[in-house]
């Protein structure tokens, strides 16, 4: 293999064409549907689009990495220099004869490049976004009109983003699947998602959706368990990535023990290559074990937390609707988690576990956007002529 083939950039014109072209069938769709709407009613639909195929673009990363495809086309950003796999059958056909079961195969090959092509989609679709936003908010000033519900800087920093996000995916090629690089990019991923969703409930807020009150305690639990729900998504992308899952084939216990033999220092050393340590030694079955468990451990910590959350909001006015999408998501995401332990891990439920996680994140996104946190009533002095009941929809569980 042409040892400057891995690092060709001469596909990636080809690439951001191709992912121009994939734009445009979302965007023809979006106009036709949209095409007597104002502008800002475009970029809200625009918004809630470009959310909606980045949860897909999720999952199918995720269907990659769980297919062993990640390593489908060797290089970046093109398959051995071109920018399909058509272009380079003969070099597929020659690393898939040497192992066929091997990390490059025809088939493979395909689904990375798929996400490669979706990703520059997507990226497009970001594209359009921030130009669509400047070019509204310019208008808007110029007609002496108020901003916009989101602010152009919200689209250019998730553009700006998604770029870093394209880097990720080039090192997660390039290093070779290195776990804290592969984990990053989930991680990215995730925060892309988030981006999105304020976006999109920023518009639909200022279509006329009210902002619900909650108690201060209340709206900094979601936010804790926000933070509890992303870090759970990194010790599953640890786990995945490091191929632990089948560590533990049991459940509740583990190898017939409540507590089986771990390495913890060697399954959470962060900086090292694919199966092996940092001093070159090939990582223990009981650091796999260590990463396993403390991801299983976790879950019933988020799990609990997320049943409390749900059980708070569902008393909450207009809150309803996000307790039970978090009750049935916690659900899922414990039929899912078990369903790869007790299965043995089915391509299925793997992906759609990590569809919950990232659902999860949109949820919890929305509930902490569609809420503020109530400033908590004055005492007023009593008989004093400015004493009056508190407000029910702050000091309460009611908004």
């Amino acid at each position: 293999m042409d040892h400057h083939s891995l690092y060709d950039l001469s596909p990636a014109l080809q690439l951001l064409l191709g992912g121009l072209l994939i734009a445009c069938v979302p965007l023809g769709w979006l106009w036709l549907r949209n095409r007597h709407a104002s502008g800002a009613r475009r970029l809200q639909a625009l918004t809630v689009l470009t959310l909606f195929l980045t949860f897909d673009l999720v999952l199918f990363g995720a269907f990659t990495r769980l297919t062993d495809s990640g390593l489908g086309c060797p290089d970046w950003p093109g398959c051995y220099g071109h920018a399909s796999p058509v272009g380079a059958r003969s070099q597929i056909a020659a690393a898939q004869d040497a192992m066929p079961t091997g990390p490059v195969t025809h088939g493979k090959a395909w689904v990375e490049m798929v996400h490669r092509y979706l990703a520059t989609g997507v990226g497009g679709l970001i594209l359009v976004s921030t130009i669509a936003s400047w070019w509204l908010a310019r208008r808007a000033r110029r007609a002496g009109q108020g901003g916009l519900a989101v602010h152009p800087w919200w689209p250019t920093a998730t553009l700006l983003w998604v770029c870093l996000q394209g880097a990720f995916g080039a090192l997660t090629v390039t290093m070779k699947l290195f776990p804290a690089i592969v984990v990053l990019h989930l991680a990215g991923g995730i925060v892309l998602l988030a981006l999105l969703c304020v976006q999109a409930v920023r518009h639909v807020q200022a279509a006329g959706r009210p902002v619900v009150r909650l108690r201060p305690a209340l709206w900094g639990g979601t936010a804790v368990v926000l933070g509890l729900v992303a870090l759970q998504i990194l010790l599953g992308g640890w786990v995945s990535t490091n191929y632990a899952v089948l560590a533990c084939a049991q459940f509740p216990t583990c190898q017939d023990s409540w507590w089986p033999a771990m390495d913890f220092a060697q399954g959470f050393q962060l900086w090292r290559p694919l199966g092996l340590l940092q001093d070159g030694s090939n990582i223990s079955f009981a650091a796999l074990t260590a990463i396993h468990y403390a991801h299983r451990l976790f879950a019933y910590v988020v799990f609990v937390a997320l049943g409390l959350l749900a059980w708070g909001l569902w008393r909450v006015a207009g809150m309803a609707t996000a307790a039970r999408w978090l009750a049935g998501l916690a659900l899922w995401q414990f039929a899912t988690g078990l369903s790869n332990v007790v299965l043995d891990w089915p391509l299925v439920a793997a992906v759609s576990h990590t569809g919950g996680a990232a659902a999860l994140v949109v949820a919890l996104t929305w509930a902490l956007c569609d809420s503020r946190a109530a400033r908590p009533a004055t005492a007023p002095v009593p008989g004093s002529a400015g004493a009056r009941p508190a407000d029910p929809g702050v000091s309460g569980f009611s908004a």
